[in-house]
């Protein structure tokens, strides 16, 4: 139903309308006790989809990434659809507008969308107050925090606005994600540059340590890193000793479109993502020699897409375009399909 009604109707209107008309939509059915049905359609339960990572148990490996739902606005809701884990963000210290509209943009011939939306969202403060009025033994997910500087922030000071999100979140997030890798703020791609990303990492575990039960913290890395900026990720993680990484996020690239808008500034995701984020996942792994957890993420728009992810070396997945364009029932094939494999 949602590919063949839902979806060719909202996809008239502009996206980021449609994204806050939905959101309406999807709390407003949950109000009125629809929850429990969309558990009941799209939910697997079963022991054999359960991750031990971080420490952490996942229901299943497949999440929302983060972007969708920014402010923590409705990750209760969305957990229905079937995720094993939600991913908000990403947040920064102060609330900021983002980049002026229009910023998000569909590219339909291409699967995709390309969005420049820098970082638009309420705060840390706000973020926090939602996540406390459903305390985790109550809101049936797990919670990741992603985080990330404002765009006044010049990048010789954004230590300061890691800490103080990281700080900020710390009792009411599961894991955190470092994101230094959105092409959508000015400059934040240096801070993926291997000493200035180091010094931010390990101020950040040293904070993590102060704590007396530390949380898991990944990293979020672009996937138009060379693999010689490949291999300095894998020596950071090593050296700062953090859980993971997610790869990756979106890119700057524009090989292969055909859509007529496919020269919109702003970071790409969906299908034309799908094999070199999966070529990043597969690099990671093998140069590491599986050293530490992979959440892949970027072009899944099928089970089997998932599932190569997963082959390539990915302990988890999370979806964002592809849950756009193929809805609520690509999260219940993914753990369907992996059941079976």
């Amino acid at each position: 139903m949602y590919k063949a009604i839902l979806r060719p109707l909202l996809f008239l209107f502009d996206p980021e309308a449609v994204h806050h008309f939905t959101f309406k939509m999807v709390k407003l059915m949950h109000q009125i006790g629809l929850g429990g049905c969309f558990r009941s359609i799209y939910k697997v339960r079963d022991k054999a989809l359960e991750r031990e990572l971080f420490g952490l148990t996942f229901p299943n490996p497949v999440g929302l990434a983060a972007g969708f739902d920014k402010d923590a606005k409705l990750y209760r809701e969305l957990s229905n659809f079937g995720f094993g884990f939600i991913e908000i963000g990403t947040v920064t210290p102060k609330p900021q507008p983002g980049n002026p509209k229009k910023r998000l943009f569909r590219l339909k011939k291409d699967s995709a969308i390309i969005n420049r939306m820098g970082f638009n969202n309420g705060g840390v403060t706000e973020a926090v107050l939602r996540l406390k009025s459903n305390p985790s033994g109550n809101r049936h997910v797990l919670v990741g925090g992603n985080i990330g500087k404002n765009k006044v922030t010049p990048n010789e000071d954004a230590v300061n606005d890691y800490v103080l999100s990281f700080e900020a979140l710390f009792e009411d997030v599961d894991y955190f994600v470092v994101n230094v890798s959105s092409p959508n703020t000015p400059n934040l791609r240096a801070l993926q540059d291997k000493e200035p990303l180091t010094a931010l990492l390990n101020t950040l575990q040293q904070k993590n340590s102060e704590k007396s039960a530390r949380k898991p913290i990944l990293l979020k890395i672009a996937p138009d890193l060379t693999n010689e900026q490949l291999m300095d990720i894998i020596s950071i993680v090593s050296e700062t000793k953090i859980d993971g990484v997610i790869a990756s996020n979106t890119t700057i690239s524009r090989d292969g479109l055909v859509s007529e808008n496919k020269e919109e500034m702003g970071g790409l995701s969906g299908k034309p993502l799908t094999k070199r984020s999966t070529e990043v996942i597969r690099f990671l792994s093998e140069k590491s020699n599986n050293a530490f957890p992979i959440i892949g993420v970027g072009g899944i728009h099928s089970a089997e897409d998932a599932l190569e992810k997963i082959e390539a070396g990915a302990s988890l997945v999370q979806l964002y375009t592809g849950f756009i364009y193929e809805g609520p029932a690509l999260i219940k094939s993914i753990n369907k399909l992996l059941l079976k494999a």
